[in-house]
């Protein structure tokens, strides 16, 4: 049996466990995830200076979101990490399902249709090249 309190076990497990890669979140973001993942597959696995010059020509708006997250992750990266920005690619992105808020549409004979304005959680992970 390990020694000491349950929360003091769980503090060291997840202090050896906690990742180590600087990386940038954005909660709750007013974009849907399958049109956020566009935009992050266009960015997957490349270094950060092409995928910023993506996504400042992408025509899409979670590109906006998306290029204001990177260029945190890269501050991050530097400030946080002493990271190289030239080393630097994207090892990591995906969006996840935020909630979602409900609102209604008039229609004709005083029908009523829901609309779904959906939100997503976008998350960006850097890494250094070898």
């Amino acid at each position: 049996m390990a020694k000491g309190h349950r929360s003091k076990i769980k503090r060291e497990r997840n202090k050896l466990q906690r990742e180590t890669r600087p990386s940038a979140k954005l909660s709750y973001a007013r974009v849907s995830v399958q049109k956020a993942c566009f935009v992050l597959d266009a960015i997957r696995g490349k270094d950060v200076e092409t995928a910023l010059g993506i996504l400042e020509y992408n025509p899409r708006y979670a590109s906006s979101l998306i290029k204001k997250l990177l260029e945190s992750a890269i501050a991050n990266a530097e400030n946080n990490n002493g990271m190289n920005r030239e080393n630097l690619y994207i090892a990591q992105c995906y969006a996840n399902k935020g909630p979602t808020m409900k609102r209604i549409q008039p229609r004709a004979q005083g029908r009523a249709y829901r609309i779904e304005k959906r939100m997503s959680h976008i998350t960006i992970v850097l890494d250094e090249k070898k």
